[in-house]
């Protein structure tokens, strides 16, 4: 199976979830791609894609954003595919402010799943969020195990 990693981090927690993903689904360390070093040529045959972005505002981040609406259509018809996020956990955080928006705004997992489809993929499976302790991180004890175990239970 010729699968693809694709993230953006801007602390390395996403990075982190991104090789524990693609550790899992036993891919090599060249197809887990930062999002901006991703050549169109890695698309080509791609029979499984899964994308992670950090939660930024709400929204996944700009660069993955881009990314993503820059596939043209029907980029991966035939493609199975996926999408979590990192994002601090509302209740850990204890901000009843931060609880409000993400009930109205949600995370980038969402929109990222949305736009895979639009482009052609068929969802492999649920989104995943996976938890910062603050906005720079680290991860959240045990984020790592509970990454692969998600990716292995993908149906790619």
């Amino acid at each position: 199976m010729k699968a693809l990693v694709v993230y953006d981090s801007f602390f390395g927690n996403t990075e982190k979830i991104a090789q524990a993903v693609g550790a899992a689904l036993g891919l090599a360390a060249s197809d887990v791609v930062k999002v901006s070093e991703v050549k169109p040529e890695q698309l080509n045959g791609l029979q499984a894609l899964i994308v992670g972005s950090p939660t930024r505002a709400f929204r996944p981040s700009p660069n993955t954003t881009a990314w993503l609406n820059a596939l043209p259509p029907g980029a991966l018809n035939g493609v199975k595919a996926a999408a979590f996020d990192t994002r601090i956990d509302p209740k850990e955080a204890k901000s009843a402010i931060l609880t409000f928006f993400v009930k109205l705004f949600g995370y980038a997992d969402k929109p990222m799943a949305k736009k895979l489809a639009q482009k052609g993929a068929t969802l492999a499976g649920d989104t995943a969020g996976f938890f910062v302790i603050a906005s720079e991180g680290p991860l959240k004890d045990g984020e790592l195990e509970r990454a692969a175990e998600w990716a292995r239970k993908l149906a790619l």
